[in-house]
């Protein structure tokens, strides 16, 4: 059986933002945004620029969204993507990359809802869009926005396949689902 670990100390891409004190579920937890008593409410949100994928580094929102997936705020990490994914004109290379990243999170939220066919769908889509992106890519460079999109490719498929934990959806604050993390470099 699959047991990833809960939110663990791993390495941090933007130590200097706090992560949020849970990740949101629907009907569990308040709503970030729209709830006042949510973890977000009345913060504005990062303005995301997208820079070109050799300098991901200088993207506070891509480093912190990072962070966010890899311990395990999947609601939140797929907001933040999103807000790049509209930062890149949401069509193209670079938008459909950040679509696979969002894709990505919105699996890990519904593995958090105990719905494991959204975690399937959801993951199908977002291998369709990183092969997308591979294709495009492959005469220039292995790596997109740091990460190495063959290994990141067979880690979703694997996930896919696995489906998310059995024990996923807790009431947990936070709760890691995926057997891999995003470690750009």
């Amino acid at each position: 059986m699959h047991n990833p670990p809960r939110a663990t100390s791993t390495t941090r891409y933007a130590p200097e933002i706090p992560l949020p004190a849970y990740s949101y579920v629907t009907g569990r937890f308040p709503h970030p945004i729209g709830d006042p008593r949510g973890h977000s409410f009345g913060q504005a949100p990062a303005k995301a620029t997208c820079p070109p994928s050799e300098l991901w580094r200088d993207s506070q929102v891509f480093r912190f969204a990072v962070d966010l997936f890899n311990h395990g705020y999947y609601w939140e990490s797929h907001e933040a993507w999103e807000s790049l994914w509209h930062a890149s004109g949401r069509g193209g290379t670079t938008a459909d990359f950040f679509k696979a990243l969002i894709k990505i999170a919105a699996a890990g939220v519904k593995a958090r809802e105990g719905r494991p066919e959204g975690w399937r769908r959801h993951l199908r889509r977002a291998d369709e869009l990183l092969a997308k992106t591979q294709q495009r890519i492959r005469p220039y460079a292995p790596r997109y926005f740091g990460l190495e999109l063959a290994e990141l490719m067979a880690a979703v498929a694997k996930a896919r396949t696995a489906g998310p934990p059995a024990d996923a959806a807790t009431d947990d604050a936070v709760r890691i689902v995926f057997p891999f993390q995003l470690l750009p470099q």
